[in-house]
């Protein structure tokens, strides 16, 4: 009888270790996603599914080769910026495009692939910045209905604020969190 007992001990044990691991697996997927892992739950339809699609990212990004910009890049991709934010005026759908590319730029040479699967490159993304990646889709879905004229001129300012919100951080990764674009005014 004691034996018994000592087993289902031993059994309740290990079902109450392989939940508080479950647990403190999804939420540091939660805490490490932020809304990403939100979305992608709600997507999925099935929080399993959900985490084992957000490990693979994680998985993924560790094998990239992924490097702070130096600070004379920095402050080239900063002043490229700042010209397309200065186009917007006169050309807002080039300057959409420009944005657009530019991020691409900075993403690459950070040691992000780019190519032309779009969600595999904001998945690859959500990784290192889940708070803003959901902005990176927001100005691609613009930057997409822009090239169909399918967008305003509103519409095309939203998208140089939310593709600002992805360059600036990827500029800052690396330097102490310091944006080289705050200085710049909010596209008008």
């Amino acid at each position: 009888m004691v034996w018994i007992l000592v087993a289902i001990i031993v059994v309740l044990l290990c079902v109450g270790a392989a939940l508080a691991l479950k647990q403190r697996r999804t939420a540091q997927l939660r805490e490490g996603f932020g809304p990403e892992y939100e979305r992608v739950v709600g997507e999925r339809g099935d929080q399993k599914a959900a985490e084992s699609e957000l490990r693979e990212r994680r998985d993924r990004r560790r094998s990239y080769d992924i490097r702070p910009l130096r600070a004379e890049e920095q402050e080239r991709y900063a002043e490229r910026w700042q010209g397309t934010q200065r186009r917007f005026v006169d050309q807002p759908a080039s300057a959409v495009e420009e944005a657009d590319r530019l991020v691409g730029e900075v993403m690459s040479e950070r040691g992000y692939p780019v190519d032309d699967d779009f969600e595999r490159q904001a998945a690859d993304v959500s990784v290192d910045h889940p708070t803003v990646v959901e902005n990176y889709r927001a100005a691609h879905a613009i930057s997409q209905a822009s090239s169909g004229q399918r967008a305003s001129t509103e519409d095309l300012r939203q998208a140089m604020v939310h593709y600002r919100a992805l360059f600036d951080e990827l500029l800052a990764d690396g330097a102490n969190g310091q944006s080289t674009t705050k200085d710049v005014k909010e596209v008008s």
